[in-house]
């Protein structure tokens, strides 16, 4: 191989520096934010003090302006009001017991108390929750089980339609450069995160943040390609040293957004969403709107990978690089178009998966791998159709687990052990290839 040229050296140190500055950039952005404003009185234990807290909800939003009396063993009350949210808390300086006592008369005209009163422990340095329950007048506790599986369905399938918006892109990738992309999830978590800081803390309408999400995360994909990748692959490096760069990559973005943004979980809007029920099933308006977001772009990516000519090239390296390179198809621009969409659409899955399971944290893209790793694996390697069913299975089997007996702390478990069944049976998946082994 020829040595590069002094010229050569430059740019790339140019590129590199550029692929620094971008993929910086949305991390600045969130770093340069000022911190979501405090909507309820924060109450911080101490030594010497202790919190009793709660939060006032039914399945049609948070209670605001609910009276709640407070009482201690010596007999003093407090009167504690909920916020805009629903939340109220009490800083105490003894403990012991209290009694925490909602008054009914400050409740709307169509709720009813279940629990109206409990009594907690108060300890220093520690949040007591109190936990009342609140229900509409008509509510029944009783649900058949028909009801509960045609419900847990529909939230499979929405699931699965946001998995599969990430899995797409993870199984292109796998599919063109035949690298296993660890830090894949963190880049849906970086979508979630862009539109906490577009939308909720700088009030930009959520369309347009959403687009302005697809667009920095798109440019975060190319410039990954442009500047790291690409040169990597050039210089011969082998898939495992890759694999470990994208570990790196996924760590590093993990502990940067616990800087900025901590251990809370962080929402999108603050407003609770509208709800919709058809028949037994209960959904809200935004999971709706995320479902046809999800179906028209997927639709989008799979007419495009069939019916265009970037499309069929794309599926061209996928099949045999060499022969796709011999062919006279530029395999690095292929490759580069996959990272720039594949980036977008787990921005897009990101964001919408703040939206409907209101909020995302740090360290959600630890808790999304697996289930983007099972997805792509169950379909078939490489395969974007694969990854699709892939993914509308993983998300219907983890939440229709808890409803057949499975408790619902092992409901990703139960697509882990679907997948290894599935896979002894099956090792190519469901739409991959057979292929000889040595």
């Amino acid at each position: 191989m020829t040595r590069p040229t002094a010229r050569q050296r430059v740019v790339s140190r140019g590129a590199s520096g550029a692929l620094l500055a971008l993929l910086l950039l949305p991390l600045l952005l969130l770093i340069g934010s000022p911190p979501a404003s405090a909507v309820d009185t924060l109450c911080l234990p101490g030594p010497d003090k202790a919190c009793i807290a709660g939060t006032l909800r039914t399945d049609a939003g948070v209670l605001p302006d609910v009276t709640l009396t407070i009482t201690d063993e010596a007999g003093t009350v407090t009167e504690v009001t909920t916020s805009e949210t629903g939340k109220w808390n009490l800083q105490v300086d003894k403990e012991g017991t209290y009694v925490v006592k909602l008054d009914e008369s400050t409740l709307p005209k169509d709720l009813t108390v279940d629990t109206g009163e409990v009594t907690v422990q108060a300890k220093f340095g520690a949040t007591v929750p109190a936990l009342l329950t609140v229900r509409t007048a008509d509510y029944s506790a009783s649900t058949s089980k028909f009801d509960e599986l045609l419900q847990s369905s529909v939230n499979g399938i929405r699931l699965g339609l946001l998995l599969a918006l990430a899995s797409v892109g993870l199984s292109l990738i796998y599919g063109t450069t035949g690298l296993s992309n660890f830090a894949h999830a963190e880049q849906v978590t970086l979508g979630g995160m862009l539109g906490y800081w577009l939308v909720n803390l700088h009030s930009m309408n959520l369309w347009l943040g959403g687009v302005l999400v697809v667009l920095l995360c798109s440019g975060t994909g190319w410039l990954q390609d442009r500047a790291l990748w690409q040169p990597l692959r050039r210089r011969g490096l082998g898939l495992i040293q890759l694999m470990i760069v994208t570990i790196g990559l996924s760590l590093a973005l993990q502990y940067t957004f616990q800087l900025l943004v901590g251990a809370r979980t962080v929402r999108v809007v603050q407003e609770n969403p509208a709800v919709s029920e058809f028949g037994p099933v209960t959904i809200t308006h935004q999971s709706l709107v995320a479902m046809g977001i999800s179906i028209v772009v997927l639709a989008a990516v799979g007419y495009a990978l069939l019916r265009t000519r970037i499309g069929r090239a794309t599926r061209a390296v996928s099949d045999n690089p060499a022969l796709a390179s011999a062919s006279g198809i530029d395999t690095d621009r292929v490759i580069r178009l996959v990272w720039t969409v594949a980036m977008g659409l787990a921005g897009l899955s990101g964001l919408l998966y703040a939206l409907v399971v209101n909020g995302i944290k740090w360290d959600s893209g630890m808790q999304i791998l697996l289930l983007l790793f099972a997805a792509v694996t169950l379909g078939g390697l490489g395969t974007a159709f694969g990854a699709l069913i892939g993914a509308l299975i993983i998300g219907l089997v983890v939440e229709l687990s808890p409803v057949l007996g499975m408790p619902g702390d092992f409901k990703y478990a139960t697509a882990m052990l679907i997948l290894i069944l599935l896979l002894l049976v099956r090792p190519q998946g469901l739409l991959g290839k057979a292929q000889r082994v040595g």
